[in-house]
Formats: structure tokens, C-alpha cells, sequence
């Protein structure tokens, strides 16, 4: 079994479709998961979500899907978020709320956003210094206690960070990283970045042999990165442009030395 791993496309449908063809040019995937955070962002969320209409993928509610579905608006909704909600229909806004939390993709093969339980906070991730790094596997180990114990794979994105993990006796973690969105910043505290450090698109294939992960494979696809920064500045959003271009964020919040 090939399945290919989509997670936080943000909106950005040029992102997707070049991770698309990149995918058919591969020979394609007997299943494709999408981990959610499908359309926040000022890009194009409706025509995002038109073509993942189209593809019918088994698909996770990411945190930022269940923001878009909020309703009534208000003054905390994040700017992204309330883009993309003025230009989704009512009936796709109600598709994203309906999402499922994880999804079961084969046996002991499970899926979700960020964690089994909860939709916005980090899996493998900590906060140090303002920046993203691998949890300690204590920690991790906690995460996943929600988890059936015969868990084989874990695929989860929120992150934007590629991740392979394997947890003695227990599950290996998949994290693609980000089809769409390859740097934000979150002001949430402890205020942090993630950073992928280039424009590229991100997505994943894991081949099964037997029922259990065999081959990982983490790709990344280059496509018209800077048509997605103009449409970002023409929404008067240059953070989010020069994250499109770059990978990183302008604004810098850890403190290492040099």
C-alpha cells in the first residue's frame, strides 16, 4: 500500500496542484490523506476548496479549519482565518467543521491534524527560544497516550515541519510538512516561528510492506512560489509574501548566538 501525506495547504492552489503533479508523475499513491488546515490564508481558499471537492481525500480537521467554520465572526478571529471565511460558502464552511477529529486509514495506520486529542497544540514540537524544536520523548510519549496501543503510524502535520520519529515500542510519527505555507509566525505564548527555511512545497509517500511502514519518502516540489507572494501583498499581507518567497519570517525571535 503507497499512501501519499498532504498536510496545511493553507489555500495556496497552486501549491497543491504542483504537489499533485508531482504525485502522478511519481505513479501516483493507492490513497492520499489530507491532514487539514486546507484553506486559512490569504490565497485562494475557495478554489482550494473546489479542488479538494473534487479529489474527495480523506481529510482531518485541522485547528485553523474549525477557526474558518466559527461562527458568528468576531474581533479575536485571525486575519487569515477571516479571509478565508468571507469567501467560503456557507456550505464549505460547514464542510470544514464537519471534518473528523482522526481518521483510522488502514489498521493501526491513524491520522489527525496536530494531536489525537486536540486540534492545536504540537505533537513533537517544543518552544525554545521562540522557535520550533523536537519535544522530548517523554513528552511525546504523553501526547500519543490517547492512541490505541497497537498503533503502528501516525501522520499528523500543524507544525509545517517535516518530522520521521519512531517512539521505542511504540508508533513511528510522520509529519510531511506544509504543502502551502513554509514559514509563520504565531503570536499564542509563548510567541514562536516556524520556519522551513525555502518556498517549497512539502508533502510525503509512506509505502507499506505487510501492514507496516517500510519507506518514507519527504519531497519537495518547486512551483510558482512568487505568484503566491503577489497574491498575498495584493491582500495586504507582505508577512505572508515574504514567507512565500523565502521560507523564513521577517521578524526574528530567537536568541541563539552566533
Amino acid at each position: 500500500m503507497r499512501i501519499a501525506v498532504l498536510a496545511d495547504i493553507h489555500g495556496n492552489v497552486l501549491a497543491l496542484d504542483a504537489v499533485l503533479d508531482d504525485l502522478k508523475r511519481r505513479g501516483g499513491a493507492d490513497i492520499t490523506v489530507n491532514l487539514g488546515d486546507c484553506v486559512s490564508g490569504p490565497l485562494w481558499p475557495r478554489e482550494t476548496m473546489d479542488r479538494l471537492r473534487a479529489l474527495g481525500l480523506p481529510t482531518v480537521r485541522g485547528n485553523h479549519d474549525r477557526r474558518v467554520a466559527q461562527d458568528p465572526a468576531d474581533d479575536t478571529m485571525w486575519p487569515s482565518d477571516r479571509y478565508a471565511k468571507e469567501r467560503l460558502t456557507s456550505a464549505q464552511r460547514q464542510a470544514l467543521l464537519d471534518l473528523p477529529l482522526t481518521l483510522e486509514i488502514a489498521p493501526g495506520i491513524v491520522a489527525f491534524h496536530s494531536r489525537p486529542d486536540h486540534d492545536e497544540k504540537y505533537l513533537a514540537d517544543a518552544i525554545v527560544d521562540g522557535q520550533l524544536v523536537r519535544a522530548p520523548l517523554a513528552a511525546i510519549r504523553r501526547r500519543l497516550k490517547p492512541l490505541d496501543p497497537g498503533c503502528r503510524l501516525v501522520l499528523c502535520g500543524h507544525s509545517h515541519r517535516n518530522e520521521l520519529i519512531r517512539i521505542p515500542d511504540g508508533p513511528v510519527i510522520f509529519n510531511p510538512g506544509s504543502v502551502g505555507c513554509p514559514a509563520y509566525d504565531d503570536d499564542t505564548p509563548p510567541a514562536h516561528v516556524s520556519e522551513q527555511g525555502s518556498p517549497h512545497a512539502r508533502y510525503g509517500i509512506v509505502e507499506l510492506r505487510d501492514g507496516h511502514p517500510g519507506r518514507f519518502e519527504a519531497i519537495v516540489v518547486d512551483y510558482d512560489h512568487e505568484a503566491a507572494a503577489k497574491q498575498a501583498e495584493q491582500a495586504g499581507r507582505p508577512e505572508w509574501a515574504h514567507a512565500l518567497r523565502t521560507g523564513f519570517m521577517r521578524i526574528e525571535r530567537s536568541s541563539y548566538p552566533d
